[in-house]
């Protein structure tokens, strides 16, 4: 009802990940035209968290979109872009849903395990002098961070790096590097999922914790 029928039935597989509820996974493949086709889809969920029925179902639900969107190859301004939230909203509306960006639970119940802490990542924002932007994922290392920060900064096509620390599943999805570049992301949707984020300020030489973001 929610996709009218244009949804085929994809592969569905279980895991035990902790740091994301659900995930749209597909394998890519280029022609000789330099055309990129996406293929072998499937939605993988994690079940190391005992959520409440409807808090799965609006999870279940938010990767049915992702699948619709990625199966009819229609563009979007990003993972989470224009297109995605006016589905979103769509379901939400009609149905009386609760579907978000990114999943808090209200009930974050764990499935054999206690003292479950939030994994916090540390996150760049790489604006360019061109306009675009860019996130980040840092390892949790004085001087990997430094050393990131000291060098994307200073090079010409950089405007600015901005730190913050963050435990929001969203940002799981970037490989954690010191790698000397960025993925490339709309700032609306980096901003999005940092509203609880705690930003840290870099003199060159030491990380400050500051306030909230």
């Amino acid at each position: 009802m929610m996709f009218e029928g244009k949804l085929p039935m994809p592969p569905i597989t279980l895991g035990q990940a902790r740091t994301v509820l659900g995930q749209l996974c597909y394998k890519t493949k280029r022609n000789m035209f330099g055309q990129t086709k996406r293929y072998a889809m499937k939605l993988r969920f994690s079940t190391y968290y005992d959520l409440p029925e409807k808090e799965w179902e609006d999870t279940i639900i938010h990767e049915m979109i992702h699948y619709y969107i990625c199966i009819h190859n229609i563009k979007d301004t990003s993972s989470h872009g224009v297109v995605f939230r006016r589905m979103m909203e769509a379901v939400n509306r009609r149905f009386g849903r609760n579907i978000t960006i990114s999943h808090k639970s209200s009930s974050p119940v764990q499935a054999g395990a206690t003292g479950s802490r939030p994994r916090f990542r540390v996150i760049a924002i790489v604006r360019m002098r061109d306009g675009k932007t860019g996130v980040k994922a840092l390892p949790r290392v004085l001087q990997s961070i430094l050393k990131y920060y000291n060098t994307v900064s200073g090079m010409l096509e950089v405007e600015s790096v901005t730190l913050y620390m963050s435990n929001d599943d969203f940002f799981s999805q970037f490989p954690t590097s010191s790698a000397f570049r960025y993925h490339p992301l709309a700032e609306s949707e980096i901003l999005d999922h940092l509203r609880d984020a705690e930003h840290l300020r870099c003199d060159g030489k030491n990380i400050i914790r500051e306030q909230r973001h």
